[in-house]
């Protein structure tokens, strides 16, 4: 294993300051340490990148495909040793990490898929009109093309499918952008192992050397050098709010500001409406405590508030505080989420007119305990502590009447989801609560739970700031290309000059919007 950044193809120093994971669930140093780079191995890194993007960025679409196709090849091969250093490195389980490396494989081929459709470059001609009145009209031409060298920013909570080979990545080097990631510290071993299978894949497919870099080292000093660099021209996060608002603030500040796509935080609200409740109030129950302590509740989607209207909620809370006695406690990622997790919980616990309900099952060392807190919605109204997300298996339940229910949910900030529960006469009486719901969240869910986001084309996993950073964007499904390309046209240009997705004839046969029609031809 690789103790070192890749600084492109080469190794960096193995002299610098070693940090080392820690395991969750003992507290205790793994080996080996990880050596961060110098600033001058960070400035060669964006230095490499930014060479290789004139040569990356014109490879063609069917090269850039086959390239995340032995990505994906690579990473199928070391799905045995990733799962292997993830348990120790994150407490996830084997068949967790299996199931985010194929859920990263099969995202790295979904977006090759993408490149060899076309549709995603959003081409259009329009031809000229020489002889038009008043004025001629011009042959204008316009796709999407790539931004330039991208930073990449590792999740805690996802140590695959949102770090090293993940979604960002995948959707950069789809674009045409060489990236630069940033590793996680909870879990610098899986990255190391992801950072070798793209290298391994660049190198077979030849790819310019400054295509992809791996980097070591704290948020403070390496990440912020590569944000404010003038060679980076884009950066993908996925973390906490403060976190996410440094790199914005950092992005911004710049001479020349550059959009930072940042996935922050989200309590994601779920409704239950009358007549279903009275219906399945007991299963319920027990889907939602399935799904909050799914993954110790460690997901951004994770279904942390909670509104029901008074009169329906009796049954649904009596089953579910028995059943979370039962719920196991379950190790956090690192000792600073579980601790923040305890202070969230403690927070909500001492506020007025909350009542707790909790796991009976003692934690041992880093585990987080299932928690639900009830409260009417005439002690949620104007307490900002409440609307705070708790990152882990704890949600609040409001129970209120329909009218408080509707002022609350308008007042809250955005939000990655929103579910709402109901019959079909349920929906249609309460459409009001899902028109509010749409204005607050990305992705609104019927009959179901917000965690598990489906890796497909048509998924919109982003939200209203504060949920990220701009409210247009997802950072799943295919759609996340546009994050790291810009729209360029080109007028009355010669056929020899244009690129070739948009020249006569259609060379590589993409799907094309020809003088407002799509077309093929």
């Amino acid at each position: 294993m690789t103790t070192t950044s890749y600084i492109a193809y080469d190794r960096g120093s193995d002299q610098r300051p070693k940090t080392h994971a820690i395991n969750p669930a003992t507290g205790l140093a793994l080996e080996p340490g990880f050596a961060a780079p110098s600033s001058d191995e960070v400035e060669m890194a964006i230095s490499l990148a930014a060479s290789a993007f004139p040569a990356y960025s014109n490879t063609s679409p069917a090269s850039r495909s086959a390239f995340l196709r032995t990505i994906a090849e690579e990473l199928l091969g070391d799905v045995d040793a990733i799962a292997e250093r993830g348990i120790l490195e994150t407490g996830l389980p084997d068949a967790r990490l299996r199931g985010e490396t194929a859920r990263t494989i099969g995202q790295l081929r979904m977006f090759a898929d993408m490149l060899d459709a076309g549709i995603w470059l959003d081409a259009r001609i329009e031809e000229a009109i020489p002889d038009r009145q008043p004025l001629p009209k011009p042959d204008i031409r316009s796709m999407h093309r790539p931004l330039g060298p991208v930073a990449v920013f590792c999740a805690s909570n996802f140590p695959l499918a949102f770090s090293v080979a993940g979604g960002d990545t995948a959707s950069a080097l789809a674009a045409g952008c060489p990236v630069i990631a940033k590793a996680h510290s909870s879990h610098p071993g899986v990255a190391a192992l992801a950072a070798a299978a793209i290298v391994r894949a660049a190198k077979r497919c030849e790819m310019p050397a400054g295509v992809f870099s791996l980097l070591y080292g704290s948020g403070s000093e390496v990440g912020m050098q590569l944000v404010k660099h003038p060679q980076i021209k884009a950066v993908g996060f996925t973390g906490s709010f403060k976190g996410g608002k440094a790199l914005m603030d950092a992005a911004a500040a710049r001479p020349e500001p550059i959009p930072v796509y940042a996935e922050m935080s989200s309590i994601n609200p779920v409704i239950f409406l009358p007549r279903i409740l009275d219906e399945k109030s007991p299963q319920l129950a027990e889907a939602f405590l399935q799904s909050l302590t799914l993954g110790v509740g460690q997901f951004c989607t994770n279904p942390g508030l909670v509104f029901i209207v008074d009169h329906n909620a009796a049954t649904f809370i009596e089953t579910l505080s028995t059943s979370i006695q039962s719920a196991a406690p379950g190790v956090m990622l690192n000792a600073g989420i579980c601790q923040a997790y305890q202070d969230a919980t403690d927070l909500v616990a001492a506020e007025p007119g909350v009542k707790k309900y909790t796991s009976a099952v003692a934690p041992t060392h880093g585990q987080g305990v299932p928690q639900v807190f009830v409260i009417d919605a005439k002690d949620f109204m104007g307490n900002p502590k409440l609307t705070h997300e708790m990152f882990g298996p704890a949600s609040l339940i409001v129970i209120g009447s329909k009218e408080e229910i509707a002022t609350a949910l308008a007042s809250l900030e955005g939000q990655l989801t929103g579910s709402i529960h109901g019959t079909t006469d349920d929906l249609l009486s309460y459409k009001f609560l899902v028109d509010t719901l749409e204005k607050r969240v990305g992705r609104l869910i019927f009959n179901g739970f917000p965690t598990g986001v489906e890796v497909c084309h048509s998924m919109v996993h982003g939200g209203p700031y504060p949920s990220t950073s701009d409210g247009k964007s997802t950072s799943v499904g295919t759609m996340a290309v546009h994050r790291f390309t810009r729209p360029v046209a080109w007028q009355n240009c010669p056929q020899e000059l244009l690129p070739r997705e948009l020249q006569n004839g259609n060379p590589l046969c993409i799907p094309r919007l020809l003088n407002g029609a799509l077309s093929k031809s």
